[in-house]
């Protein structure tokens, strides 16, 4: 018979220690998503899975950059999305979490942040929410660590939202999301992409489109409905992307995930931000004309979630993650999109 073993507390501290001497991107600008799965595995009660899948990934990592120059606090503005200081926004952040409460440096650098959150293809804003959600589950210093990663890497990659515009419309997320034009070339990365946008004349106004919160405090409510809407199109839309495309679900997942942590002030930028970020990464990477998944899937959401981790790609457990949220509130697709990336992604 086998020896049950007693859990480990501090696995995704342990986990985190052994992915900080890595950095946060690898093989040219591809993004290091081993803190934001072990966060996922974690929370999902698989930390027994940390370990192995670590042992997998950490292969193609690459060492962290080391600084080069101090980027004093008075001039971050202009070394904002300078990218060859990643080393030195690296530093700086570990240095301010070092010195001041972590709650104080992301309420100074969130809304200062978010006009770039487009950046990297939307990973500085997504590793963030997954920082965050540790820190909130338990404070520690490995945890705070991580945040000081996450805002260093989306400091370093910031890049504004081409041809950016408030919503001010009437249509809710999943009918806003069905009128936004798609890029005519859809090749090449997403910096190659994004460019495309800001000459396409469509894309200011389907950005107007969405209709606003009409008070602060109903968009956690409308950041939800807006992953749900964003999960649902997987299934129309997966095929052709499937990996890319689950960033525009994995944000605004995100996004909701930090509001826990910011005043109710800081809400309509964050949910205006994700929207913006979700509504490029869907014109960019949902491309028409592609066979829909199934709607109905007859897996519970740990079935799901185990076939996930068998899968073993970083974005298909991130999506997952986001899927049986999604699910919980009341998602009918949310399932069977999950199935559906898993079948995608190999």
């Amino acid at each position: 018979m086998g020896v049950t073993l007693p859990a480990r507390d501090d696995v995704l501290d342990e986990a985190y220690e052994r992915l900080f001497r890595y950095g946060p991107e690898f093989d040219g600008w591809l993004s290091n998503h081993g803190p934001m799965v072990v966060e996922v595995l974690e929370r999902n009660h698989r930390p027994d899975a940390i370990d192995a899948w670590l042992d997998r990934y950490t292969r193609r990592l690459e060492a962290a950059p080391s600084p080069r120059w101090t980027i004093d606090r008075d001039e971050w503005r202009e070394v904002l999305g300078d990218s060859i200081r990643l080393g030195d926004w690296l530093t700086l952040f570990e240095t301010e979490l070092q010195e001041r409460p972590w709650r104080d440096v992301l309420l100074e650098w969130w809304p200062r942040l978010l006009p770039g959150a487009i950046a990297a293809a939307t990973h500085g804003l997504i590793r963030t929410g997954h920082a965050l959600r540790a820190l909130e589950n338990k404070e520690t210093q490995s945890r705070v660590r991580e945040l000081g990663m996450t805002l260093g890497y989306w400091a370093a990659r910031f890049q504004p939202m081409p041809a950016a515009r408030q919503p001010s419309g009437q249509l809710a997320p999943w009918d806003a999301l069905a009128r936004l034009p798609h890029i005519e070339n859809p090749h090449g990365g997403a910096r190659t992409r994004l460019l495309q946008l800001a000459g396409m004349a469509p894309w200011p106004d389907a950005l107007e489109a969405l209709c606003p919160p009409a008070d602060p405090e109903l968009v956690p409510a409308e950041l939800d409905a807006l992953v749900e809407a964003t999960v649902g199109q997987y299934l129309e839309y997966g095929r052709a992307e499937p990996v890319m495309l689950v960033h525009a679900a994995t944000a605004p997942a995100a996004a909701a995930a930090a509001l826990r942590l910011l005043p109710v002030d800081l809400w309509r930028l964050t949910w205006e931000t994700a929207w913006s970020a979700t509504a490029a990464m869907t014109a960019c990477y949902a491309v028409t004309g592609t066979d829909a998944g199934e709607r109905i899937s007859s897996l519970t959401p740990d079935e799901v979630f185990n076939r996930a981790v068998e899968n073993g790609d970083e974005h298909v457990i991130k999506f997952t993650d986001v899927a049986i949220l999604a699910h919980h509130r009341g998602c009918v697709a949310a399932l069977s999109a999950a199935s559906h990336a898993v079948s995608l992604v190999e």
